[in-house]
Order: C-alpha cells, then structure tokens, then sequence
C-alpha cells in the first residue's frame, strides 16, 4: 500500500539538502511511513537475490546500496526524535518498532542468497581478471562478506530461527533500558527546599535550578530548586555545593539510579536478561563470548588485545588516584586536624577544585562568564574548522527544526586557514553549500542524558546526498533573557562533538552505508578526540574566551594554568573510566552459564567485579555503575566503551603530529592533510591502514601514557 501522500515522509524533501521537513512531521507519522519503507526495501533486496542475472557490482552492492529511499528518509529523523524529544508515545513507538528494525537488519543479514552473490563477485574480480574492482569496491565486498558471516548467514534453518529471537530480544531489552535510564534521571532529580543547601553554587546554577523546579512541576510541591541528574556517576553541582549533606544527597541519588529504589526505573532485571541474551547468541554464533563476537568486529581484534590495554594501565591509575586521594584528605583535615573527616566520592570533586585553585589559582566556577555559549561555538569551535580544513559557515534561520534553541548552520568549503566568513547569500545561493551542521544544545525533559552526534542525511556519492549532521548537549537552559555560560567540561564536550560532526561533514565517499562516522565502534571516538585539543590552543581560546559581558579576553596566564591543571586529577579520571570500561567487559566476558539469574545479583557482581580488577576505591565509583551504563546497556557500546581508550593512542600521537607542524599546531597543510587522508574516508577502506597513511607508522602509546601520567 502506498505511504499517503499527505505524510511528510511520502516524498523526498524539497528542502536544502534534502533536510526533513521538520515542522510538519507528528509522531503518528513515524510508523505507517517505516512499516511502507521496511516492504519496500525488502522487496528491493528480494529483487536482487533472485535476480537471473550474474552478480555484478552495479546490480548487487550497489542496488543494495540505493535501496530503502523511504526508510533513508524516516529513520534518522525517528532516532533524533526518540533520544532528544522522547516522551511517552514517542517511547512507546520506539518500543513497538524496535523488532521491526530488528527482523528487518536479520532478514538481510541472514540471506545466504544475498552472500552467495557476493561471492560469487569477490571470485571473479580475483580469478577471471575481467571484473576489475576499485579499492573502495573491494573494501566494502569485504565487509559485506565478513559482517554477513559474523551475523551468523551459515547456520541451520533451526539456529536462524532462534539467533532471530534473541536479536529481537536483546533490541527489545536494550530500548526498555534507555527508557529506564532517562525514567531513572528524572526520579533521581534533588529537590531543594531552603536556599542556603546552595550554600558556594553559582547564581547561574540556581536559575537553572529554579527553572527545572518551574518546568517539572516541583514548585507546586513547595519546591523552589530542583538538581537535574547528567549521565555520568559524577555531578557538576557536587564539585560547587560547599553543603556536605547536600553533596551527600547528590551523589546518593546519582549512584543508586536504577538500581530498586524506584520500580518504574529499575534495571537491574534487564541488565541480567540482556548479558545472559548476549551470551547465548555469541555462543550460537561460535564465540566464547559477546566481548569476543564485538572485538572481532572492530580494530582492536580480540578480547586479549582489549584487556591487555585496560589492565596494564590499572595499577599507574589507581596509584596516582591513592596519591591524590591523600592529597584531598589533607586538605579536608586543615579546619579540624584532631578529627580528620574522611574524603568520600560525595566530597572528591569538592576538594579537588580547591586544589586546583590553591595550586593553579584557578577557580572553574568563576571562568564560567568567558565561555558564553554562541561565542564558544562561533568563535572557537566553527572558527577552528575554518582555520584546519577551510570551512565556511552560515547561520540559516529559515530552515525548520524540532526544537526550540536549536540553530542550523550552512557548511561551504574553501582553503584551509584563508576563508573566514561564509560566502554572501547573494554569492552562495541556498542549497549550493557542502552540507548542514545542526546544534541542539539544551537539556528537556524526556531527552536522553550525555551528548551525541547523528545526522539527517549520511553523504554518498552513489545518491548525489551532502550531509546533515547534528550535535546534541544537554546544557541546562537559563532563564529567558540571561546567557548560557558553560562549564570547562561542557567547553570540551563541545569541541568532542563537533569532531564526531567533522567526520560526517567532510565524508567524501561513494557509498552511503559505509559514510562519515559508519567505521568501526573502537575507531569511531579518534577523530572527536583530536578535535578537544584546539580548545587549550592559545589562538583559539583568546578568540572564544572572553567575558561575555565586557569583552575582555580570559588572561593568557590563567589559560596557561588552565592547561597544567587539566592534568591534574588525572588518576581519579583515569580510575573511573577504567572502572566502568572493565566492568563493561566483565559483563559481557561471562558464559551463559556464569552469568547472573536474577535482578538482586546484578551490584554483588559489580562489586566483586571491582574488587577483583583492583579498582575497589569507594571514592572513585566508576564513571557509569551498570545500573545507568547506557552505553554499553542502552546499546551502541556493549563490550566496546573500551574504544574511547583505545582510539586515545592514536588521538595523542595523532595531537603530537599536529603540534610539530607550523602556528602551534593550527597548521592548515597538516589540517589539510588530516582530512584527506583520514576524516574524507569514512570505512572506505582499512582505518588503522588510512592512519598508518597519514603518520607513516603504527600508533606510539608513549604520548597518551605521558598526558595521563602513566608513564
């Protein structure tokens, strides 16, 4: 049945770059225009697996590559709509959907006649010698072969059929659980009756506070300020609140999301059906467990090469934790040395910022006035990209989108480090740009915690698409009228992001399912984290850092120890990414038969977990306890969280390349080069092959070993 033609996703957008016509889609759109895309593509696919003619290229990857219009142009924009807006019927949308997806990816995956022709093309460009195939063709025929293999294409009609029911069970688990997690956020938020708890918190904050309290509803229960949860075990508000009770409800309500106290965000149930689902299918699909089924999917290779890494680091970390451990109660005891009150995880960040200002003189607080919102991202983020890889941006205000503060920027290319404003709108009509960015800053109820890049539309040279690619944050929003000051940790969020964004905007490839960020999950975080290291550089930040209400540039002096004092404490974060990276594979190294079988095991085996890894330090909870790893349990990242470490290596020899070259760095001939070889490629080829290219070797450990004070 035809989608109707009044659906806004019934026919290609009209809009530049194909952008979906935002304000007119409702959620009663989604589900008749995914069911009509799911039938047609599968009709597409069947057409190609029994097609009478000899697979070729063009009529097999190829007419797999151009199918599902419909669904190219639904999909993305019901993922965005799910994790950033969310909302009741959005959820129980995504539930519905979920299997849908799930039964369509394996009705692909799973046909041996669709591997059978890929085959037989990969047989005769290697045998005849008449079917000549270009590098980027005969990387992505591999991939499709190895991906339909690893899926599991080769078994029996009875394995097929039960790896399909623990596919559509392991999606089903892993939506319940964001849902839970966000539910989980929302229950954990900390009301505040009496303003003196904010007792050392920023009049920035407590407007942010009031307006949660004003938005949710609290302030008809008598609740004038109420501290909305972030993702992460640790909260901004703990590092300010100079209230040891109030620091102690903070991190109580952090730690223990998910984890019973509330029913409606309980996850511990789903935590066991969803390792023990994992478990099984690996074990179906010949592994010994889910680490190894992921690991064999990414570059790292195997689970050995993975633990070898994390564990090696282990007793450097938590060494250099202990110290600074001491170093915090000693500063606690000065008021009351007879007593000496015990630092505990509430109290860490706390004690960690005075450090820093005692040592550093510097307070994170008080900088907040220098990083205004629009001039971070103008100034310094866009700016930047300008400098690098010749960039151009251009605000559009005329272009719909889903959110209210979001903005829309229209992308041009020109020289590295010559272009500065984006063209005249007289020289450069709408639509003739390289493609969008798209920003949607602040935090709203029923959006998903932390931040993320995805996009509208994915660049292909096959489909003649440009990209449209989103960042989203969860910045608490001030009060109408007031700025949006940052914090140094939502500065760099910032700048990670847009190096995600980078890597979908200047995808220069053929083929849409291998675009942009579309590599492997341990590759995929390299290239955002090397776009963090042009928030210190001098250059940039005496553009993006200045006062907002005088202009005033943020003294040179203080940059500098902005710097040295962003490696400190690098022990504590060190510790905790390491605690839950290794729990995160501990989870999913189990058989099942030693997994866990009921909900009230899931923290006992956390906790063991911990002891035995030697990361046991009750001050330093890892950055996500399993009860709110959304991550690795929401999906995305199971038995992969690993990858922010390991894409690390090659992000700081990658920092110490960019810093040999002219201008500190900000050099455009190496910016130049560092797109063409790497950020232009997607999975068009071998990735640890296109950074061998660019640094004429494998990666040296020894730069990121020195920035983490491991050596």
């Amino acid at each position: 049945m035809a989608l109707d033609h009044t659906n806004p996703f019934a026919a290609p957008s009209t809009l530049d770059y194909q952008l979906p016509p935002l304000a007119q889609i409702r959620t009663e759109h989604f589900l008749p225009a995914i069911t009509d895309g799911l039938e047609q593509q599968r009709a597409e696919w069947e057409a190609v697996a029994t097609s009478p003619e000899p697979a070729t290229f063009a009529n097999t990857v190829e007419a797999i590559e151009r199918s599902g219009e419909l669904l190219r142009r639904v999909l993305p924009t019901f993922w965005i709509y799910t994790s950033s807006l969310g909302g009741s019927d959005l959820d129980a949308l995504d539930e519905q959907v979920t299997p849908l997806l799930t039964e369509h990816r394996d009705a692909f995956l799973l046909d041996p006649r669709l591997l059978a022709r890929y085959d037989a093309i990969a047989d005769a460009a290697e045998n005849a010698g008449t079917t000549r195939l270009t590098a980027e063709q005969s990387h992505v025929l591999g991939l499709l072969r190895s991906e339909a293999r690893r899926a599991g294409v080769g078994l029996d009609e009875a394995g097929t059929a039960h790896l399909r029911e623990l596919n559509a069970r392991i999606s089903a688990l892993e939506t319940a659980f964001g849902q839970r997690v966000v539910a989980g956020m929302a229950a954990a938020a900390v009301p505040v009756t009496d303003e003196a708890e904010l007792a050392g918190i920023s009049d920035g904050d407590r407007a942010s506070f009031r307006r949660s309290a004003q938005d949710r509803g609290a302030v008809e229960r008598g609740v004038d300020h109420l501290i909305t949860m972030i993702l992460p075990t640790s909260q901004p508000v703990i590092a300010d609140a100079e209230s040891p009770v109030l620091r102690s409800r903070v991190q109580e309500a952090s730690v223990t999301r998910g984890g019973g106290h509330d029913p409606e965000s309980d996850t511990r149930g789903l935590i066991v059906d969803l390792v023990r689902a994992r478990a099984e299918r690996a074990e179906l699909l010949g592994f010994p467990h889910h680490a190894a089924y992921v690991a064999a999917g990414g570059t790292a290779g195997t689970t050995d090469a993975v633990m070898d890494m994390l564990t090696g680091v282990v007793p450097a970390a938590t060494r250099n934790a202990r110290a600074e451990l001491a170093e915090l109660q000693d500063l606690a005891a000065r008021p009351s040395p007879e007593e000496r009150p015990l630092v505990t995880a509430a109290d860490w960040p706390f004690y960690a910022r005075r450090v820093r200002q005692e040592r550093y003189d510097i307070d994170l607080a008080e900088l907040r006035p220098y990083f205004e919102l629009d001039r971070v991202v103008v100034d310094g983020v866009l700016w930047t990209a300008t400098q690098l890889y010749g960039l151009t941006f251009r605000e559009r205000t005329d272009l719909p989108v889903y959110a209210d503060g979001m903005r829309v920027w229209e992308v041009f290319d020109g020289e590295p480090g010559v272009a500065v404003d984006a063209p005249d709108p007289a020289d450069a009509p709408d639509g003739t740009g390289m493609g969008l960015f798209m920003l949607d800053p602040y935090a709203r109820e029923g959006k998903r915690g932390g931040a993320w890049m995805t996009g509208f539309v994915d660049q292909s040279h096959l489909l003649g698409t440009r990209p449209v690619v989103t960042n989203t944050l969860n910045v608490p929003r001030p009060p109408a009228g007031e700025p949006t000051l940052l914090t140094w940790d939502e500065v760099n969020t910032l700048f990670h992001e847009f190096g995600h964004a980078l890597h979908g905007l200047l995808s220069d490839v053929t083929y849409p399912s291998w675009s942009g960020t579309e590599v492997p999950r341990d590759f995929v975080e390299y290239p955002s984290q090397v776009n963090e290291m042009w928030m210190t550089h001098p250059v940039v930040i005496e553009r993006y850092a200045r006062h907002h209400e005088t202009g005033e540039p943020l003294d040179p002096a203080i940059v500098e120890r902005l710097r040295e004092a962003d490696r400190y404490g690098e022990g504590f974060a060190t510790t905790e990414y390491l605690a839950a990276a290794l729990l995160d594979q501990v989870w999913h190294q189990v058989s099942v038969a030693d997994a866990p079988t009921g909900a009230e095991e899931v923290l006992a085996f956390e906790t063991a977990a911990l002891l035995d890894l030697g990361l046991d330090i009750p001050q330093v909870p890892p950055r996500y306890r399993s009860t709110y790893f959304n991550h690795t349990f929401g999906g995305g990242y199971d038995a992969g969280y690993y990858s922010y470490f390991w894409s690390e290596v090659l992000d700081a020899d990658t920092q110490a390349w960019f810093e040999e070259g002219e201008n500190g760095g900000l050099d455009p001939a190496r910016g130049r080069r560092f797109r063409d070889v790497l950020l232009s490629r997607g999975h068009s080829g071998d990735p640890l092959g296109f950074y061998r290219e660019l640094r004429g070797r494998d990666a040296d450990v020894a730069p990121l070993l020195a920035r983490r004070g491991l050596l």
